[in-house]
């Protein structure tokens, strides 16, 4: 059996940049690593053909559908198609990133699950070849094959590494329950009229200047104040954290998961108390920048 990480990401700053003609948009985006990662196990299982997927959080099941629809299943069977694999394997995911949160969770496993397969099966393709096969899949598993402190551009895909990348810090994750649509948002964003724009290379010279205050201003995601309008509790949460000492917050991905950066564990751990008290039905997770 092999055992992968996968981690979760958080955007430092996400921009689009333009619309293709097939829908797809051009972004640019610094993305971020988290010590806040599945576990994911692969086993070869010589007696079948199948691949057989397993999802679980805090030990229960349905959270995740464990059929063709999920990405760890499509990745396993990307290779296998590719390579004429007839043996079978076992997927074991133990959930700890939230899901549906825009932490690219489901990317990160289907990462590892392509790690996995080429390791256990000997197929020998290098990084950037697992990476052109992930991005069929999903824009964020390119990205979550490598990690760490990247600007992303394209539709995700053309990575380049932020040197030196962003220093370690606490990070106070809270996701509101209500779930959103990645389409919807991005249809929303088209229909509307968006002024702003995040200054990516102010917080890309902050990042490499090592410089956290500086990096707590300058976040910004295009696409929040379009997520806020479908679930306004973001706003407050932002608040909250900013409120509870945050050097900056924001909103990852598509939503609705809000992020703050911290200084110091102890602030960051007294923020965790008071969010779970003040939102005990939100998801609050504490966790760090991966270094």
């Amino acid at each position: 059996m092999a055992e992968y990480l996968a981690n979760a990401k958080i955007n430092l700053g996400l921009d689009i940049t333009g619309v293709r003609e097939n829908g797809y948009h051009d972004l640019r985006m610094v993305m971020q690593t988290l010590q806040l990662s599945d576990i994911v196990s692969v086993e070869r299982d010589g007696a079948g053909r199948d691949i057989i997927t397993e999802t679980l959080k805090e030990g229960e099941r349905g959270l995740v559908p464990d059929d063709r629809t999920n990405l760890a299943y499509r990745a396993a069977r990307l290779l296998f198609d590719e390579f004429g694999i007839e043996e079978g394997i076992r997927i074991r995911i133990q959930k700890r990133i939230p899901i549906a949160a825009g932490l690219a969770g489901g990317s990160s496993d289907a990462a590892a699950v392509l790690r996995a397969v080429n390791d256990l099966f000997s197929l020998g393709l290098s990084l950037e070849e697992l990476q052109s096969r992930g991005v069929t899949l999903g824009a964020d598993i390119p990205y979550c094959l490598v990690g760490g402190t990247r600007i992303a551009e394209g539709i995700g895909e053309e990575l380049t590494p932020v040197v030196p990348a962003m220093p370690v810090c606490p990070v106070l994750l809270i996701k509101p329950k209500a779930a959103v649509s990645t389409g919807a948002v991005y249809t929303a964003y088209d229909k509307g009229r968006q002024d702003f724009h995040p200054n990516i290379e102010k917080l890309v010279s902050a990042i490499r200047d090592g410089d956290l205050k500086l990096v707590g201003k300058s976040l910004g995601n295009v696409l929040e104040q379009v997520t806020v309008s479908m679930v306004p509790e973001i706003r407050e949460v932002k608040q909250f954290l900013m409120g509870e000492g945050a050097l900056g917050s924001l909103m990852s991905g598509s939503g609705p998961t809000v992020f703050g950066l911290f200084s110091d564990r102890e602030n960051c751990g007294a923020a965790e108390d008071k969010a779970r008290r003040t939102y005990p039905d939100m998801e609050v997770i504490s966790t760090f920048i991966a270094g």
